[in-house]
């Protein structure tokens, strides 16, 4: 019997695992932006990570070398899995499962496509400052033609959430109540957020004051579509699950707030940076306690999750069992964001607020629960692309 995997039931839902590697590689990236000097740049880039190497003691060296691997093989990762996904969705576009799909209210786990598409241009950005020599002196002509990539991904998912919401709003009874028992009606507001998050970019790192405001107003846009969608999302969802108990393959999306907060706290962080521009300032006590506030609002729906997800057995059942479900890459998301928030509320945060000193013992104890959720996803994501894309002997079924 021809060998299987999980992975040839294909579905939208696992451009999640190309998202899930290109957030990892963003993990890695934080060791660099936080650790090695890059002064008048607010990122650090190719000179500054090698002069970093070359004059910085063993420990700067050991993490400098993490980060270049660690980007390396998840960037790698993510565009493998996006190629792959791409070729599988228009595959499926073809056939009448994917009518059937667009029929449904699963129609918005087409999301999945624009939101790791707009993951895979920022993981490319990353690579580019840390492997790429002269990049910084020819950047300010590279944010345009980043703000037009962005620019078609958003339309690609405004696109799609309007084909949706036409669908289900123009008329009753097509969209089904009874199954929007989870948070997946979330991922177009986190395919929103991820765009906007791409536009706010050139916003914190050019000199350009044109590009500085068509990028704080596109972010703007899209942030603001993404808590609107969101809202609404969240509100209803609550209702339903109330009402039917939260669906047992969707468990994991209970956890996606998690990673929207993290993408919405670093937009409005590099709206902040961008205000400077225009004479626009934020103060390191007003940057603290909004990333303070960002990460309490993160533990409290890890905490909402993860009672669920433990009474509900999924992690036994779907992640160290045997049954196989598209929806656990969402569960790679929520810890590669806690990872990143809890980074930033560390160095832009209390550092920069003169509450601890940068590289003390009380540094290296807050950052290692980052580095804690850091490890996990990793462990994670070679977990669940081993269980959906190793090729198993199929189960023959008995006679009757």
């Amino acid at each position: 019997m021809k060998p299987t995997r999980a992975a040839d039931h294909y579905v939208p839902t696992y451009f999640l695992a190309s998202l899930g590697a290109g957030g990892l590689s963003v993990t890695f990236f934080m060791y660099l932006m936080f650790w090695v000097p890059h002064p008048g740049r607010p990122v650090p880039v190719f000179e500054d990570i090698l002069a970093a190497f070359s004059t910085g003691a063993l420990p700067m060296k050991i993490a400098i070398l993490a980060a270049w691997i660690g980007i390396a093989v998840f960037v790698f990762l993510n565009l493998k899995y996006l190629i792959w996904n791409l070729s599988q969705y228009a595959a499926l576009k073809k056939t009448e499962r994917f009518q059937a799909l667009r029929n449904s209210n699963a129609e918005s786990t087409m999301l999945a496509m624009p939101l790791a598409l707009a993951m895979s241009v920022n993981a490319l950005f990353v690579a580019g400052m840390v492997y790429v020599p002269k990049l910084w002196s020819v950047v300010e002509y590279l944010f345009p033609f980043a703000m037009i990539a962005f620019g078609v991904i958003g339309w690609i998912a405004l696109s799609i959430i309007g084909d949706f919401l036409g669908r289900v709003l123009a008329k009753g009874g097509v969209f089904d109540v009874t199954s929007h028992n989870s948070f997946a009606q979330m991922l177009p507001a986190f395919a929103l957020s991820m765009v906007g998050v791409g536009f706010a970019a050139p916003a914190a790192m050019s000199h350009v004051p044109w590009i500085v405001a068509t990028a704080l107003v596109l972010s703007t846009f899209f942030a603001v579509a993404a808590l609107i969608y969101a809202l609404v999302a969240l509100t209803t969802a609550f209702n339903s699950m109330l009402h039917y108990g939260t669906h047992e393959e969707s468990g994991p999306t209970l956890l996606i707030v998690i990673p929207i907060v993290t993408i919405l706290s670093i937009l409005f962080m590099r709206q902040a940076h961008g205000l400077h521009t225009f004479e626009g300032h934020s103060d390191p006590a007003s940057t603290m306690m909004f990333l303070a506030r960002m990460v309490s609002l993160q533990f409290v729906f890890l905490g909402l999750g993860l009672v669920v997800l433990k009474r509900q057995g999924y992690f036994k059942d779907f992640v160290f069992g045997s049954k196989t479900s598209p929806g656990s890459y969402a569960l790679v998301c929520p810890g590669v964001a806690l990872s990143v928030l809890i980074q930033f509320f560390v160095n832009s945060g209390l550092v920069q607020a003169g509450v601890i000193a940068k590289f003390s013992v009380i540094y290296w104890v807050i950052t290692a629960i980052a580095i804690g959720f850091q490890i996990a996803m990793i462990a994670l994501v070679f977990r669940l692309n081993a269980q959906h894309f190793t090729r198993t002997e199929a189960t023959p079924v008995p006679a009757e």
